[in-house]
C-alpha cells in the first residue's frame, strides 16, 4: 500500500489509526514495525497509539531507520564480526578518522578535502557501493584518492568494533543477504511494516525495508513527492515514484485534503509545485478559511529584511493572539541568520536556532562520552585518542605517535598496547607512568559498571578527573558555560536512568549519538524559532517568515542549475510554504552582502510562480525611497577601506563551501568572465566571476568535476582552455 500524503493532510493520524486498528484486529504490537526519520515523529506517534489502544501500544517497533536497525545490529553484531557494544561513530568522529587516514597515507588534506572525502564515502554506502565497487567506478584522480581513503576507513572501523551512521543501514543488509536464517526470523517476527516520510528514503533505506517485507508483503508507506528534499543526503525520489511499478498488486491511496493552512496559503503551494515535471497527480484542498493573503516584502537590504520581519511580527502577534513560539523565520542557508538575528537580539525579542552546535557536539561533552565510549567499548581508537590527555596528564603527541606506530607494528588495538608500554623503548619514563595510570583508570572504572548504577559511575567519573573543578578553577564566560554543560550531562544521564527500566550505558550512548536537531527542538519555549528551510518539514506554525526569496539564494544555485536541481529547489520551497498556518510572509531584498561582496540579485522565479491570486506585495520605505542607500553605505566602506568599488552582480552567489587557495605562484593572466580555463588539480572550468586588482585579483571557477571554487589567481596557475 502506498499513501500520497499531501501537506497537513494528517497522515500522522492515518498511520497512528492504521497500526491502533491492526492491534485491535489482534496483531501482536510487537510484530508492527513502523519506521520514520525523526525521534520527535516516533515519540508522537506512539503517545498518540498509547491513548487509542493503551499500554500495548508501547510494544510496538517504532523509531527511526537508524534506531531501529542498531537495535537490531546490537542483538546480532557477532554474525558481522563485531560484539554488542560497538560504538556508533557521529560524522564529527568519521570526519576524525578521514583525517587521520589521509595523513597516515600522505595524502594532502589542502589538495583533498576531507570533508569531501566523508561526502563522498557516504554516498557510497548509502547506494550499496563497496569500497571494490568505488575504486573501479572511479574515474578522476579525486576518486582515486577518495577510493584509497574508503578503504583504509571500513578496516578502521571494523578494527575500533564500530560503525558510521551508514553503516547501520547497509550491514542489516550485508547480514539479511549473508544469513537468510536471520532475515527469515526478522521476517516471520515483523508481521507488517509501516514507512513514514518515504519520499526520503535512500537507497540503501528502500531495500532494507524491502528484504523485510518480501515475505509477507504487507508494507505500507506514506510519502509526498512534493516534499522529497533531501538528495544532498543520497535520498532517492524514485522510491517513492516507482513503489507502483515495484509492486504492481499495491493499493494507492491520496490524501488531498489539507487540515493545516488556509486557502490562500495551500492556493500559492499548489501553483508553485505545478511546474514540477517530475510529480505524483494529486489535488489539494482545504475547507479551511480563505485567510489573508500571501505577503510579499521587497526590502533594500538584509537589515531591512529584519527590520521588516520585526515590524510584522509586532504587529502580528496581538492581533492574532499568538506567541513568540508561534513564529518561524525559515531561509535557505544558515549563514542568512546573522542579520536576522541582530536586529532581533537588539530589539530583546529571545529566539532559538535550530540547527547550531548540537548539545552533544559541543567539546566538553565529547570529552566525557569519549570516556564512557571506551568503558563499553576499549577498541573504540577515535575516543582513546580523544582522551588520552585530557585532562593534561603528559601524554604529548610524540608519546602517541610512538604508541601508534607500536600498535601498526605489532598489529594490535591502541587499548590493548597500553599494556605492554614498557616494550616501547621510545617512551619517556614520565610517559610510560602516564600511559599506565591512564589504562589504570579505564580498568577501574570497566570493573565498576556491575557494581554501580551507570548514573553513578559518571559522576564518580568526572568527579575523578577533575572535569568540574578544572572549569571552575578557570573562571572565564567559557569556561561557565563549559561547566554547566557537565551538569546538564550528568543530569540528562540521570534522567534517562530513572524514566527507562532498562537503562544501561549502551543504550544512553545510542540514544545520544543519534538524536537529531529537531529531536532537541523545545516547542514549548517561547521565543521565535529560526532554521533552515529543510530542518522546517514535518512542524507547522500559525505564522511565517520564509527570508531571501532571490535568484541563486532560493533557488539556490552558482552559476547555473539543472532541472533535477531546480526541481528539488522548488519543493523546498513547497516544504516552507506548507509549514505556515494563518499567515505567510515571503520576503527579498534589492541588494544582499555575501562572502565580502555586495550583488543585487533579482526576485526568485519562484516568486511569480506562486501567481498573482491572493498575493500581495509590500516595497519597503527603505527599497521604494531610496533603493541604494544600501549600496551609497557599501560604496563608502569600500572607499575607506582601499577596496574596488566595482560591486559583484547577481551571479556572484557562491557554494557556501570556504574559499580554495592553491600555493602554486604564476604571472597574473588577463582572465575574464565567461572564459574557459583548465586546472592542474581541478581541470577544465570556466569563470563565473572576477573581482579585486592587481595581486588581490580573485576568480569564482564553476570546474566541471568539482564545482565552485574561490582562487587568487596569483596563486591558482590557471591555464587557458
Amino acid at each position: 500500500m502506498i499513501i500520497i500524503a499531501g501537506a497537513g493532510s494528517g497522515k500522522t493520524r492515518v498511520l497512528t489509526y492504521r497500526i491502533a486498528y491492526l492491534i485491535e484486529c489482534g496483531v501482536p504490537p510487537y510484530q508492527i514495525l513502523a519506521l520514520t526519520f525523526t525521534n520527535k515523529a516516533a515519540n508522537e506517534m506512539k503517545s498518540r497509539i498509547a491513548k487509542l489502544v493503551g499500554e500495548r501500544g508501547h510494544q510496538v517497533w517504532m523509531g527511526t531507520f537508524h534506531s531501529i536497525f542498531a537495535r537490531i545490529l546490537r542483538k546480532e553484531a557477532e554474525h558481522l564480526g563485531y560484539t554488542n557494544s560497538f560504538t556508533i561513530y557521529d560524522s564529527d568522529d568519521s570526519l576524525s578518522a578521514v583525517k587521520k587516514i589521509l595523513d597516515r597515507l600522505n595524502i594532502s588534506a589542502q589538495q583533498y578535502n576531507p570533508n569531501a572525502i566523508r561526502s563522498r564515502i557516504s554516498a557510497a554506502k548509502n547506494n550499496l557501493v563497496s569500497p571494490k565497487e568505488f575504486e573501479e567506478l572511479s574515474r578522476d584522480i579525486f576518486d582515486e584518492k577518495t577510493s584509497l581513503v574508503y578503504r583504509e576507513y571500513t578496516k578502521r572501523l571494523k578494527q575500533s568494533n564500530a560503525m558510521d551512521f551508514d553503516d547501520l543501514l547497509i550491514k542489516p543488509i550485508e547480514l539479511f543477504e549473508r544469513k537468510p536464517e536471520i532475515l527469515e526470523r526478522y521476517q516471520n517476527r515483523f508481521t507488517f511494516s509501516l514507512v513514514d516520510e518515504f519520499q526520503d528514503t535512500n537507497r540503501a533505506q528502500y531495500r532494507v525495508t524491502k528484504l523485510l517485507g518480501d515475505k509477507r508483503r504487507n508494507v505500507c508507506v506514506v510519502g509526498d513527492d512534493a516534499q522529497s528534499i533531501y538528495s544532498f543526503r543520497g535520498a532517492d525520489i524514485r522510491n517513492i515514484l516507482d513503489f507502483e511499478r515495484d509492486y504492481p498488486d499495491c493499493q494507492t491511496f491520496r490524501l488531498e485534503q489539507n487540515y493545516r493552512s488556509t486557502k490562500s496559503i495551500l492556493h500559492a503551494a499548489d501553483q508553485l509545485i505545478r511546474y514540477n515535471e517530475d510529480r505524483l497527480k494529486k489535488n489539494l484542498w482545504t475547507q479551511n478559511p480563505q485567510g489573508e493573503a500571501v505577503t510579499v516584502l521587497q526590502c533594500a537590504d538584509e537589515k531591512d529584511e529584519g527590520a521588516q520581519i520585526l515590524q510584522a511580527i509586532q504587529e502580528e502577534l496581538p492581533k492574532r493572539k499568538l506567541d513568540l513560539k508561534n513564529v518561524a523565520i525559515l531561509y535557505r542557508t544558515n549563514s542568512q541568520s546573522r542579520a536576522l538575528e541582530d536586529v532581533l537580539r537588539r530589539n530583546t525579542i529571545p529566539y532559538t536556532i535550530v540547527g547550531g552546535t548540537r548539545f552533544y557536539e559541543r567539546k566538553e561533552i565529547k570529552d566525557i562520552l569519549a570516556y564512557l565510549r571506551l568503558l563499553t567499548n576499549p577498541s573504540d581508537e577515535e575516543s582513546l585518542l580523544r582522551v588520552i590527555n585530557f585532562p593534561t596528564r603528559g601524554i604529548g603527541d610524540t608519546s602517541v605517535e610512538h604508541l601508534q606506530l607500536f600498535a601498526h607494528k605489532a598489529n594490535l588495538g591502541l587499548f590493548h598496547c597500553l599494556a605492554q608500554v614498557e616494550l616501547i623503548l621510545e617512551l619517556t619514563d614520565r610517559a610510560q607512568k602516564s600511559l599506565i595510570q591512564f589504562r589504570q583508570l579505564i580498568e577501574k572504572y570497566q570493573s565498576l559498571r556491575s557494581k554501580m548504577s551507570f548514573s553513578e559511575l559518571t559522576r564518580s567519573l568526572v568527579d575523578e578527573l577533575g572535569i568540574l573543578r578544572m572549569y571552575k578553577e578557570e573562571g572565564t564566560d567559557d569556561s561557565r558555560n563549559r561547566w554547566e554543560n557537565v551538569q546538564e550531562l550528568l543530569s540528562a544521564i540521570l534522567e534517562f536512568s530513572a524514566v527507562r527500566e532498562e537503562a544501561t550505558l549502551e543504550s544512553f550512548l545510542e540514544e545520544v549519538s543519534l538524536v537529531s536537531d529537531i529531536d532537541r527542538w523545545e516547542d514549548e519555549k517561547n521565543s521565535v524559532t529560526l532554521m533552515t528551510l529543510h530542518a522546517s518539514k514535518g512542524l507547522e506554525f500559525p505564522l511565517v517568515f520564509v527570508a531571501g526569496l532571490e535568484e541563486g539564494l532560493l533557488p539556490f544555485y552558482s552559476s547555473q542549475i539543472d532541472k533535477l536541481d531546480l526541481e528539488e529547489e522548488r519543493r523546498l520551497f513547497y516544504v516552507g510554504i506548507t509549514r505556515a498556518e494563518q499567515k505567510l510572509y515571503l520576503t527579498h531584498t534589492k541588494l544582499r552582502y555575501r562572502f565580502g561582496d555586495v550583488s543585487y540579485p533579482s526576485e526568485s522565479r519562484f516568486l511569480s510562480e506562486i501567481g498573482k491570486e491572493f498575493v500581495e506585495v509590500r516595497l519597503s520605505r527603505g527599497a521604494v525611497k531610496n533603493p541604494e542607500s544600501a549600496f551609497d553605505r557599501y560604496e563608502k566602506t569600500v572607499s575607506r577601506f582601499g577596496r574596488a568599488k566595482t560591486p559583484a552582480r547577481e551571479d556572484s552567489y557562491l557554494s557556501d563551501a570556504a574559499p580554495d587557495y592553491e600555493s602554486e605562484s604564476q604571472v597574473e593572466l588577463e582572465l575574464r568572465k565567461g572564459a574557459l580555463v583548465r586546472h592542474e588539480l581541478f581541470g577544465r572550468g570556466k569563470i563565473i566571476n572576477v573581482s579585486g586588482s592587481r595581486g588581490e585579483k580573485k576568480a569564482v571557477v564553476d570546474f566541471d568535476e568539482y564545482g565552485i571554487k574561490n582562487l587568487i589567481l596569483k596563486f591558482a596557475n590557471l591555464k587557458p582552455a
